[in-house]
Order: C-alpha cells, then sequence, then structure tokens
C-alpha cells in the first residue's frame, strides 16, 4: 500500500521524454460533474513541500492525485479529478475504491476516475494521459525522481517533510490551497475535527488510554512491529488527545513511519492501555499463546483491538478527508470494546 519501486535513472529519463506524446491523445474528463468552484483570482499559489516549492498559475480543472487518498481532498470539496490512484488493499469489491469515496461519487452523480495502478510504482503514462493541471501528493512517500518525472506533466504538491507522515490535516491543507479553496479546506478541516471529537465522546473509555498500533508476523512473533508518531494511524489519536505510550514517545523524533522490537524486550510495552492491530479471529489467541508476548499486560489481559485484515474498516485506520465521517464511529467501536467496563 505505501510501497513505491523505486525506478532506474535512466529509465525515468527516457520515460519523461515520452510524456509529452502520451497525453497527446488524452481522454474527455470522465465526469461533466465536479468542476473546481475556485476563484480565477485565487492564482497564483505557492506550496512548500519537501522538494522546495511549487507554483500554480491559474485555476485547475483537471485534477490529478497519486498515492493513498489525495483524491479525497478535492471530491470533499466538490471536485472529481480525472484520475486517482487505484486501491489494492481494503478494498470491499475489487473495484479499486474504497467504500466511502463510492458513495461520494455516487453523491455527485460522478463517474469513476481513470484508475492509477500502483503496484510497481507510479503510472507516469496513465497520469499524462488524463491530462491534468495539477498533481496532489501531499501524503505520499514519493521520492525526488518521482517528484521530477510527475512535475514534467504538471505541477505537483509532494508531502511537507517526512515521508507518509502528513497528517489529515496537513493533507487538506495543502491539497485545497492548490485547488484554490483554502478556505474551504479550513471549514473541512473544522467539520473533521468536530466528527472526530463527537465519535471519541461516544466512546469515552479511549479517552486518555496509550494506544500502541501494532503489527505482527503470525508465522514469526520474535518481532514486535509498532506505528511511530510520524505515521498518521497513532498521529490521528494523538491529535485527539490520547498520550503516546512510552516506547513511542521515546522514538518520537524518527522519520521511519513503522520500527521494530525483539519480542525479548517485551517490558517495553508494559505502560501500553490497547494494542491495535490487523488479523482475524485466531490473533488474540496466538499473542497470548507466545511465552514472550504474553508477558505484556495488555497481551496478557486481553485489551487488544482486532482490525479484520484487508477491510475498509482497516483501512479507514488510516484517517482521510471521506473516511472520518463513514466509518470513524465503528472503528472508534472496534477500539473501545477490550477496554470496557
Amino acid at each position: 500500500m505505501r510501497t513505491s519501486r523505486l525506478l532506474a535513472l535512466g529509465a525515468a529519463a527516457a520515460l519523461a521524454v515520452g510524456l509529452s506524446a502520451c497525453a497527446s491523445s488524452a481522454p474527455e474528463s470522465t465526469s461533466s460533474a465536479g468542476g473546481n468552484p475556485a476563484s480565477d483570482d485565487a492564482f497564483p499559489v505557492t506550496i512548500e513541500h519537501v522538494y522546495g516549492e511549487t507554483t500554480i498559475t491559474e485555476k485547475p480543472e483537471r485534477v490529478a492525485t497519486v498515492a493513498w487518498a489525495n483524491h479525497e481532498v478535492p471530491l470533499a470539496l466538490g471536485i472529481v479529478p480525472v484520475g486517482m490512484s487505484k486501491v489494492t488493499w481494503g478494498d470491499d469489491d475489487d473495484n479499486g475504491v474504497l467504500p466511502w469515496v463510492e458513495e461520494k461519487l455516487e453523491e455527485m452523480g460522478a463517474e469513476t476516475p481513470v484508475l492509477f495502478d500502483e503496484t510497481d510504482g507510479i503510472d507516469y503514462e496513465a497520469v499524462a494521459d488524463t491530462e491534468p493541471d495539477v498533481i496532489l501528493a501531499s501524503y505520499s512517500g514519493m521520492t525526488q525522481e518521482e517528484y521530477d518525472t510527475l512535475s514534467k506533466i504538471a505541477p505537483v504538491v509532494a508531502y511537507p517533510d517526512v515521508a507518509w507522515g502528513t497528517s489529515v490535516d496537513e493533507m487538506v491543507e495543502m491539497n485545497s490551497k492548490a485547488l484554490g479553496l483554502e478556505d474551504e479546506g479550513k471549514a473541512l478541516i473544522e467539520e473533521l475535527h468536530a466528527e472526530s471529537e463527537a465519535a471519541l465522546d461516544e466512546h469515552s473509555d479511549l479517552k486518555d488510554k496509550k494506544v500502541l498500533f501494532a503489527y505482527f508476523d503470525p508465522s514469526d512473533l520474535s518481532t514486535i512491529g509498532f506505528y511511530t508518531a510520524a505515521d498518521t494511524r497513532p498521529g490521528f489519536l494523538h491529535s485527539l488527545g490520547l498520550p503516546f505510550p512510552s516506547i513511542v514517545e521515546e522514538n518520537k523524533d524518527t522519520e521511519l513511519f513503522n520500527l521494530e522490537v525483539s519480542a525479548e524486550e517485551a517490558q517495553k510495552f508494559d505502560d501500553v492501555d490497547l494494542f491495535v492491530t490487523y488479523g482475524d479471529d485466531s490473533t488474540v489467541a496466538a499473542l497470548q499463546a507466545d511465552p514472550l508476548l504474553s508477558k505484556i499486560p495488555a497481551i496478557a489481559e486481553g485489551r487488544i483491538a482486532i482490525l479484520p485484515n484487508a477491510t475498509p474498516i482497516a483501512a479507514s485506520a488510516n484517517p482521510s478527508p471521506l473516511s472520518i465521517p463513514w466509518g470513524l464511529g465503528d472503528y472508534f467501536a472496534i477500539l473501545a470494546g477490550p477496554l470496557a467496563s
């Protein structure tokens, strides 16, 4: 979901040369619905990001997005992208679109945009074929090479600082500004904050709990993987006032979104109130049966929330502008379940 293959410099350069030719036969927009309502007077705008800054001189009408969830910002603001990344994890019907995005497109009376298959990295030719005026990727881990190649197609909004470390607020701020809808983006952020706080109020057992978002390899429980403060999953919970467990706090300055610790150091997780992980009906029993992991109080006492692997609700744990109103209540219900008194 979050990996992209590094292309050889020579191959990328050769591809870039042919992009304009590929774009010459671009299709019309996938939908007549959802044009950009921004004022022409909002431009030019300049967006700062990890690779410098991008200036968008005129209102973009054809919006393309790559990487995870960037398309949800224009959709939430009433714009249908001409192309967006195809979902390969968490999709419930194998059509490459998550259910909350499907519902938004249906609500707008819009067709599904062109889907970019990013299984083997960014499909530059497919992106070029949509003839975008801007490419949104503020939530991504794109490399300098990928940024440079995409920039030959259209202005690109890359991530602000840490790969895959962009918060929902930052994603909305950057992408909405690029669209000339900065004020509308601020209003969207306020709405998402209100909905998130209301969902947490409904599941008050979660408040003030130290939640660790972890991952385990069922075939090898010798390590404990966990997501750091740089990742949006724990970062989102922290933004709602939930404290980090000590092991996350101790690694707060890392730019890596995940780390691993030997199960022999299980005592480092003693202050965790709740483990959250992907898995199935067998996961809790497997963790509790392990001689090292079972020494962790939260695991021994069954304070483990399981997100059914590769399902929409599991995907919604990586919060985004449309997934928050779609499933945050259900997500928090799963998390609060093992904590219920």
